[in-house]
């Protein structure tokens, strides 16, 4: 009985160290999480009041005619989405968007590739480079807008004019139906340098020694690229698809700077983006409860299309460990 009695005691007296060190673990994880918290609490606050908030507050008053005068909102059932199909607009703008997207998207992810594995191979200077390549993603819209006005003047335009060295006839960029969505691609291609950066982050991940393994079994440039360029890539691959695609259906900026500045003077039906009938449903017509209508449609639009391409996804991306998803 003594025995045990000392066993037991050399226990509680060993368990108390133990038991303490718990404690400060658990008082320090506590502590950690509430920094967490703290830091990402502005966040978590501006997400609800300014994105779910609204969210909610849009999806409320789409089912209603909103009165800005007098801050009221009566009810209206399904008529606002019932105009969405009655109004020809709607379709007209919606088309133009998706034949914008179909694109500008793959010749975004085009241009934004070859410029990655352009200053991939730069040795010396890349910083430079990098740095020259990426400051038109920092130019303002507007300064954007106001040059691509010359450069895309069907008269005296300097595309045209370099169009014309080759005995090539340029087009009317800002005039003919045809070319007005070609001429908004072309200046939304001016600002692909951020989908660049993460392409060029990519390719700086794939391994050396596989370009090295296949060199030796003979493969060339082609094969190296199609083979262990693209899989390697195609994580990266797949958000850019994902991401150009959400901000291709919500085309505004150039479109609009391009086109729409006047309010007077009508713009041509092929300039028409949806996001820009929905702004002027919203604050040139001040029918919000239509506009917010319109907002969900493309909300709906955006998140099945999103579920096609991850679907999609599953037969080309490849993830670290040799799995796709």
């Amino acid at each position: 009985m003594a025995v045990a009695t000392t066993s037991d005691s050399g226990t509680r007296r060993g368990g108390k160290p133990a038991a303490t060190k718990r404690r400060k673990v658990e008082s320090f994880n506590k502590r950690e999480a509430l920094a967490g918290y703290l830091f990402i609490a502005p966040w978590v606050i501006g997400f609800l009041l300014f994105t779910l908030g609204a969210m909610v507050y849009s999806l409320v008053i789409s089912f209603s005619h909103y009165d800005l005068a007098t801050n009221t909102a009566t009810p209206a059932g399904l008529s606002n989405y019932q105009l969405l199909i009655d109004e020809p607009k709607v379709m007209l703008s919606l088309g133009n968007t998706l034949y914008y997207a179909v694109l500008a998207v793959p010749l975004e992810i085009i241009v934004a590739l070859a410029l990655a594995l352009l200053l991939n191979r730069v040795k010396r200077g890349s910083g430079f480079f990098r740095t020259v390549f990426y400051l038109p993603k920092m130019t303002p819209s507007v300064a954007t807008a106001a040059v691509f006005l010359l450069l895309l003047n069907g008269n005296r335009g300097a595309i045209n004019d370099f169009l014309g060295f080759f005995g090539i006839d340029g087009p009317q960029w800002l005039v003919d139906p045809a070319w007005i969505k070609p001429s908004i691609v072309i200046m939304a291609l001016w600002t692909v340098s951020g989908t660049m950066i993460i392409f060029l982050a990519a390719l700086k991940n794939v391994p050396r020694d596989l370009y090295e393994v296949s060199s030796i079994d003979g493969a060339g440039p082609i094969r190296q690229f199609f083979n262990i360029t693209l899989p390697m890539i195609s994580s990266a691959m797949f958000f850019n698809i994902i991401v150009l695609t959400i901000a291709a259906l919500q085309v505004f900026d150039q479109a609009y700077l391009l086109f729409h500045r006047d309010a007077v003077n009508a713009a041509p039906e092929a300039s028409l983006f949806y996001g820009i009938y929905l702004f002027q449903q919203a604050f040139r017509s001040f029918n919000f409860g239509f506009a917010s209508a319109m907002a969900w449609l493309l909300f709906v639009i955006i998140m099945l299309i999103s579920l096609i391409q991850v679907k999609l996804s599953n037969r080309f991306v490849y993830y670290e460990g040799g799995d796709r998803k």
